[in-house]
């Protein structure tokens, strides 16, 4: 990879409450280095979801940046200069999905080499689950059902496994597969976690979790990497005690119901 430019693996992340995910979302806003970040989303892994495009914008847009997103399924009705729209940006967010997908359709609109331009540019490249391991020699995708070898795009050396703790049977199938030399040495992402690499090699990893972690994976075995703890503004839903949700609920369960706001001739306005 030449230049300096900077890409950012991420494990598992979703645009939501979940302990970890708001961490890494000011993260991203944090590397971007601008005052009003322009940030697009990719989620052609996920065939271009509409309420995928809805959070992501929701996620950004609340901190201060300006979210957009490109969807390759709809060029059709919805064209867009890809270069133009992708050059402009601060940062670019490629979502998860099938990496397999994912690689053919780029290829296909030529983003693999536009987005190497990116790079090159120096603009943030974010990415997570396929969206990250693309970018290595290669990974182990889900793609067509089992977990497998796949090839990347090779920009980032070595290969990379999402969802490290949380998908054992994939977990596995990497380590298999690196020390039956399928594929290079490389980096097991749990959720909620992030490695920065500059100009091709790695310079700092990210927690969103305390227990969560980065993890180098060779023939020789796992070693934990030292991470940078970065932590949520507020505690997320799932960090608050079974006591105080199940007060939520009960208290949800007891408030009056409003009444609908519905004209006298039976149609809302």
């Amino acid at each position: 990879m030449s230049g300096g430019g900077r890409i950012l693996a991420i494990g598992g992340h979703e645009f939501n409450s979940r302990r970890g995910n708001g961490a890494i979302c000011d993260l991203i806003v944090d590397l971007a280095d601008s005052a009003h970040p322009r940030i697009c989303l990719l989620p052609t892994a996920s065939g271009d979801p509409a309420d995928q495009i809805v959070s992501f914008r929701r996620a950004f847009g609340e901190r201060g940046c300006e979210p957009s997103a490109i969807s390759l399924f709809r060029l059709g009705t919805s064209p867009v200069d890809l270069r133009a729209q992708l050059l402009a940006q601060d940062a670019i967010y490629v979502g998860g999905g099938s990496m397999v997908n994912l690689l053919a359709i780029w290829r296909a609109h030529g983003l693999d080499r536009l987005l190497r331009e990116c790079i090159d540019e120096e603009i943030l490249i974010c990415g997570q689950s396929a969206g990250a391991m693309c970018w290595f020699e290669g990974g182990i995708t889900c793609s067509s059902g089992r977990p497998a070898p796949v090839g990347g795009l090779g920009v980032l050396p070595g290969s990379a496994c999402v969802h490290f703790r949380a998908e054992p049977e994939r977990r596995d199938r990497f380590i298999r597969g690196i020390r039956e030399q399928e594929l290079p040495s490389g980096l097991g992402l749990e959720d909620q976690t992030a490695a920065l690499f500059e100009g091709g090699a790695l310079a700092q990893s990210f927690s969103g979790r305390e227990e969560a972690a980065v993890w180098e994976v060779s023939g020789e075995g796992e070693r934990r990497l030292p991470s940078r703890p970065i932590s949520d503004p507020q505690p997320a839903i799932d960090s608050l005690s079974p006591e105080i949700l199940e007060l939520r609920r009960t208290l949800a369960s007891r408030a009056p119901r409003r009444r609908s706001r519905v004209s006298r001739v039976g149609r809302p306005h």
